[in-house]
């Protein structure tokens, strides 16, 4: 078995699609009308349409789910995020993470690729409410 893409809905297709192309560097591959596909496997869906077929009310910002990404440029991306046309709100500034565990601990180590188990992070919201954090290579 295979994870094939990701779905997330959105409110307006045309400002979420112009959104992942300016601020990701994502493009469409197939759009269908209402349900557009993008390159990564990042599907943006109409909002009405999917909560229609879920048959119950969608709740942006509720932090259930996130979409995550890498940047190795990651002060030049948040320059990116806050010059952007787009009106970010941001659950957190640019910090940093010290995810190393030792091995007492019974948790494993996940150190970056120098070495540390610092990574810097920056988490936000799409303008449909979806949560994305983008950090430092791990």
């Amino acid at each position: 078995m295979r994870l094939r893409n990701v779905l997330i809905a959105v409110n307006d297709m045309d400002r979420a699609i112009r959104f992942y192309k300016e601020i990701f560097g994502l493009q469409v591959i197939l759009d269908q009308d209402g349900n557009v596909i993008m390159s990564e496997g990042l599907v943006l869906q109409d909002a009405n349409i999917w909560q229609q077929f879920l048959d119950k009310e969608l709740t942006p910002k509720n932090n259930m789910t996130e979409l995550y990404f890498e940047e190795n440029d990651i002060e030049g991306f948040v320059k990116k995020l806050e010059e952007s046309d787009f009106e970010i709100e941001f659950v957190n500034k640019l910090m940093t993470h010290s995810w190393g565990r030792t091995k007492s601990s019974g948790l494993r180590s996940c150190a970056n690729r120098s070495g540390s188990g610092d990574q810097r992070v920056v988490r936000f919201y799409d303008p449909d409410g979806n949560l994305i954090e983008v950090g430092t290579p791990m």
